[in-house]
């Protein structure tokens, strides 16, 4: 058992797992076509660096 002041390093551990399996999973994307030809571009790869450079979230 952890006294509630111990939990802050697994609570921002946490936070910062769940922000690089979003990452991953946007960089993993690939297009598709879905449900009645609905169809969904993946994210270029350029683009989502300058969003991570913009907020901070990469160097």
């Amino acid at each position: 058992m952890l006294r509630n002041d111990a939990l802050g390093p697994i609570f921002e551990a946490t936070v910062q797992s769940v922000e690089e399996a979003i990452v991953n999973a946007m960089v993993a994307a690939e297009d598709m076509t879905g449900f009645q030809g609905h169809k969904v571009t993946a994210l270029p790869h350029a683009a989502l660096r300058e969003i991570l450079k913009k907020y901070n979230r990469i160097q």
